[in-house]
């Protein structure tokens, strides 16, 4: 029985739907507050600069960050990611990944070993999307400047050991970056007790709140160590051409994404309401309904950890005898099921897993999916493969 209504299975590349509210404040500040903050010298200005320190405030208990102003606002975690290898890393400098990165990380840390001679070493994953603490402890080198790697796979879901990596770091004296894209707003991030040193955010998927907002946290001892990707006006300390030094100011200039912000805010707000946990368990059962759904399927085959233990809510699949861009395509057509299909910008992470070149049909899951539609797509995955 074919889906009439659109089934939305591609959450860990955008949310849908958004949490609750969140259009509705962006349009109200759109339509009756068109203002900017740290420029505006009137209360309206005033107003919504608070409306900002409160998105700092909750995202810093979301990740237990002591400092608000330790909170940047950038577009995403791509944004931030680069603003730390541009702002930390020096020629010669040493770099350890993981086998199952985004190329939000291999591609900026590609281009500085070609323009900067920074030199990186990918500590292996296995072909079930792991990377066990011994990769890692395998891949330092003397020099090694900094761990950069993700906390859960875009293509596999599978969750890294970031509490093992961040001890493993305090250890050394290394810092550690950990890319969060596919884990905010899903599982619970202590910045304090699993010793990250910058911690990179989005507010478009797990949290639910609109695109090109995200940013980055970041502790008292890199801010010293870090300069800013790019300088300019920040509404403070206007008579001077140097950039100031004082948080949030020194890494954002110029007008920021108020209306995304705000539009945070509201996201923030509903996860809080809700429970992040109870939340991470809707997804969690929906994807062990998959996963037990695909076990009866001849033609799929999952990629990954063969659990829900492990993992998030995002699951790629492989056709055994088809093509896997004709199973998504068909799914859409024919069913109405949207996924996202081929290397997921991670090409890195398909190697590790032995899906490369060909990629997988990814689905992902969110708490507002119901089991009627995993039960409808499984109906169509075994149609569609048999």
């Amino acid at each position: 029985m074919q889906a009439k209504n659109k089934i939305y299975l591609d959450q860990s590349s955008t949310s849908f739907p958004k949490a609750p509210g969140v259009a509705d404040a962006m349009w109200t500040l759109l339509e009756h507050h068109g203002v900017n903050i740290s420029r505006g010298n009137y209360q309206e200005a005033y107003s919504v600069e608070g409306d900002v320190l409160d998105t700092r405030i909750r995202l810093a208990k979301l990740f237990n960050v002591q400092d608000p102003r330790n909170i940047i606002f950038t577009p995403g975690v791509t944004f931030s990611l680069n603003t730390f290898f541009e702002g930390y890393l020096h020629p010669g400098d040493h770099v350890v990944v993981s086998g199952m990165e985004h190329n939000a990380v291999m591609r900026p840390l590609t281009r500085l070993q070609q323009r900067r001679g920074v030199r990186f070493t990918i500590a292996e994953a296995n072909d079930r999307g792991e990377v066990p603490i011994e990769a890692f402890e395998k891949a330092l080198e003397r020099d090694t400047k900094a761990i950069v790697t993700l906390h859960a796979s875009n293509v596999a879901g599978t969750i890294l050991p970031a509490q093992a990596i961040g001890q493993l770091c305090k250890e050394r004296d290394i810092v550690f970056v950990l890319d969060t894209a596919q884990s905010a707003g899903s599982v619970e991030i202590d910045m304090e007790a699993m010793n990250i040193d910058l911690l990179a955010f989005t507010g478009h998927k797990g949290l639910r709140g609109p695109q090109g907002i995200g940013g980055f946290a970041i502790t008292k001892e890199l801010i010293d160590s870090m300069e800013p990707l790019t300088v300019g006006g920040t509404g403070s300390r206007s008579n001077s051409f140097i950039q100031p030094e004082f948080m949030p100011d020194k890494y954002e200039s110029g007008t920021m994404n108020i209306p995304g912000i705000i539009g945070l805010r509201t996201a923030l707000i509903y996860l809080e309401k809700q429970g992040l946990s109870e939340i991470h368990n809707v997804k969690m059962s929906l994807t062990k309904r998959f996963l037990d759904g695909l076990s009866t399927i001849k033609g799929v085959r999952a990629v990954g950890m063969p659990g829900v233990e492990g993992r998030t809510s995002v699951v790629s699949i492989t056709a055994v005898e088809r093509d896997n861009a004709e199973i998504a395509f068909e799914l859409e057509r024919d069913w109405n099921i949207m996924t996202r299909v081929g290397l997921h910008c991670a090409p890195i992470a398909h190697q590790s897993l032995k899906t490369f070149p060909q990629g997988t049909v990814r689905f992902s899951f969110g708490a507002t999916n119901t089991e009627e539609e995993i039960d409808t797509a499984l109906e169509a995955l075994a149609v569609l493969t048999s």
